[in-house]
């Protein structure tokens, strides 16, 4: 293979082996080799990167995977970034599969935008181009102020769904809350099957009023615009019981989100499902992160199958939990930094995606 291919570099920006994977699997599909860097922690837990190649004038592209530590895993990125742009390279993409922090892209309270946040460190370290995919909202592309190519794992999991559900006709797509709702119902169109929607779950924080606006002055005030004007209250929110919108009952039920993390509301869900007659239950997200003790709560569970993209490693979590599989989406990333450093259009990698997927 070569070393570089006509001024391309590609650098993985882990300090974990493991997070390494996918940068070997995209360079290879690309006929590179990776880029020299040594990333590591010094004894103080501080930073250190160190470029062993020249990238003045090159195509760097920086692919980072989301460890146990997204902390240092950001902050990886960012020196990394800022070492190539002080290496006059001639520009920097970073290719981050899933981009940390992006359930924190509302205002909650006396809170803070995070994403908006990262986005610009990003932007300041010096990237000018980034290559993420199915962001928690995809409103948080405008928190950058370079270009952002958001790709789709759902043709790999309809895919999967095609070739590895035996009988996938007789399936329902299950979204586990309203707000799933258009994500299944992409999904039921594309596969013409049915949906359901489980309503009346407990909400987490993220689907409460988040923008910040809701609280009530606590004390009246004699300096409101007229005396006798009242603030009307919110009504607050009372929780329904769980039903299901939708037959679920003697099919195949296909639970699809973008993010699995805590598993309790997906686990919930597969409950109530048997309950209405499902006889086997599949999860289906793109990003796995799967933290703490999410693999003994499926594999305890009445999920059949988790099926999840490689956008974050969890290799540990399927020696712990034999129920989780993966589906390999390297090709699409390798096809993405192919098309970028040769100045080709993206527009093939979003054909029929519409609007609102």
């Amino acid at each position: 293979m070569n070393h570089t291919k006509d001024g391309l570099v590609i650098f993985t920006a882990n300090s974990h082996p493991s997070s390494r994977e996918l940068g070997k699997r995209i360079s290879e599909r690309l006929g590179v080799e990776l880029g020299k860097v040594q990333v590591y922690q010094e004894t103080n837990r501080e930073t250190r990167v160190q470029v062993q190649e020249s990238v003045r004038g090159k195509d760097v592209f920086v692919i980072q995977t989301v460890s146990k530590d997204v902390n240092t895993t950001i902050m990886e990125m960012l020196i990394l970034v800022y070492a190539c742009r002080t290496s006059c390279a001639r520009s920097i993409t970073g290719v981050l599969p899933y981009f940390p922090y992006s359930k924190q892209c509302k205002m909650r309270k006396r809170g803070s935008i995070v994403s908006k946040l990262i986005a610009s460190m990003m932007c300041k370290a010096g990237l000018t181009h980034l290559i993420t995919m199915d962001l928690h909202q995809k409103e948080i592309q405008g928190f950058f102020n370079i270009p952002v190519d958001n790709l789709r794992a759902s043709p790999f999991l309809l895919q999967y769904i095609q070739e590895e559900i035996p009988d996938y006709r007789n399936a329902v797509i299950v979204a586990k809350s309203p707000a799933s709702a258009k994500r299944a119902q992409s999904f039921a169109e594309r596969l013409r099957l049915g949906i359901a929607v489980i309503h009346g779950e407990a909400q987490d924080a993220e689907s409460d009023q988040v923008d910040g606006r809701h609280s009530p002055p606590t004390v009246k005030t004699s300096r409101a615009i007229h005396p006798s004007m009242d603030i009307p209250l919110l009504i607050p929110k009372e929780k329904p019981p769980i039903t299901v919108v939708g037959d679920v009952g003697g099919r195949i039920a296909i639970i699809v989100d973008d993010i699995i993390d805590d598993v309790d509301s997906f686990v919930a869900a597969a409950e109530t499902l048997k309950e209405r007659g499902a006889y086997k239950i599949y999860v289906m997200a793109t990003h796995g992160i799967l933290s703490l003790d999410a693999p003994r709560f499926i594999e305890e569970s009445a999920i059949d199958e988790v099926v999840v993209t490689n956008t974050i490693p969890h290799e540990l979590q399927k020696l712990q939990c034999p129920k989780i599989k993966t589906v390999d989406i390297s090709i699409i990333l390798s096809e993405a930094i192919r098309r970028i450093h040769n100045g080709e259009s993206m527009s093939y990698l979003f054909r029929n995606i519409g609007m609102d997927d």
